[in-house]
Formats: structure tokens, C-alpha cells, sequence
């Protein structure tokens, strides 16, 4: 994969799908990544996985942690690949996301890593976990959305 210029739309390079199942999301934010370079290496490469990340934050900082970024072989000096990363937010977002997971029951998870005006971001959803029964009723939603199609497909082809 080439890297993105300046002034291109947003390309996704990861998706955690995952998150949207697991959890309800709200509010997002974007953040900026600090990376090394055989990490955005990877990354050109497509390669890695946003499942098992999670956001926590210290006293002043937000980190993104676990995520998976393999070592490529062919790269003489790699990285750690579950190394915790610093996400580059205003101290404002910062503070309203602490704000947010003081509240019982939320969370912070990365929902995608995209490549924007040739620097890497990650989007930030505060979250707040499903139960069974929510997940069930998704489930039903999206097989419905799916029937719906299909038969709307055959009726234009007139079947």
C-alpha cells in the first residue's frame, strides 16, 4: 500500500467491527497516534488488529493499549508488538473523556486506525457494554435489514 498524500480522504486501515457488537457507542473523537517507524511501516503494510485495544488514561495522558502490530521479517530493527502507544488529544477531550469513564459503566474503545492528510489517527468511542438481550436484538435487526434487500433485489429483477 502506498502512502497516502497530502489532502486525501481519510483511508481506513484498521476496523474493530467487534466494538460496535459488544458495546453501544457514543461520542467519538479522533486522536493523533505517536508511532515508530517500523510501526507505520506496518501499517502501510495493512497488518495488525484494533479487537483486544482499549484506551486508558494516567494523570495527564491517554494511551491506546494492546494493540496488535506484528514485526515484519523483513525489517532489521522492529518494535514490541502490544507496546502501549500515546494518543495525542487536547487537554480538553481528555478531560471530558475522564469525565465520561468516571461514570459507571463506560468505556473507551478505538473503533478504527485511518491514515489522514498522511499521518496516522485512531477514533475514540465512549462505550457502554451491551447486555445479551441488546445483542440479540442486533443480531435480529441486521437479518431483517438483510432479507429486506434480498427481496427487494428480486423484485427488480422481477422474480
Amino acid at each position: 500500500m502506498a502512502k497516502p498524500t497530502k489532502g486525501d480522504a481519510p483511508q481506513l486501515i484498521l476496523q474493530n467491527r467487534r466494538a460496535s457488537y459488544t458495546y453501544e457507542l457514543g461520542d467519538r473523537y479522533e486522536a493523533g497516534v505517536a508511532l515508530i517507524g517500523s510501526e507505520v511501516k506496518t501499517l502501510r503494510e495493512g497488518a495488525g488488529d484494533l479487537t483486544d485495544a482499549w484506551v486508558d488514561i494516567d494523570a495527564h495522558r491517554i494511551w491506546l493499549k494492546d494493540m496488535f502490530l506484528p514485526q515484519l521479517p523483513h525489517m532489521a530493527f522492529g518494535h514490541e508488538p502490544r507496546r502501549p502507544r500515546i494518543l495525542l488529544l487536547h487537554r480538553s477531550e481528555i478531560e471530558r473523556i475522564r469525565k465520561a469513564l468516571a461514570q459507571k459503566g463506560m468505556t473507551a474503545v478505538p473503533t478504527r486506525l485511518y491514515w489522514k492528510n498522511g499521518k496516522v489517527k485512531v477514533e475514540i468511542a465512549l462505550a457502554r457494554g451491551k447486555v445479551a438481550a441488546d445483542k440479540r436484538q442486533a443480531i435480529r435487526e441486521r437479518d431483517l435489514a438483510r432479507e429486506a434487500r434480498a427481496e427487494m433485489g428480486r423484485a427488480r429483477k422481477g422474480r
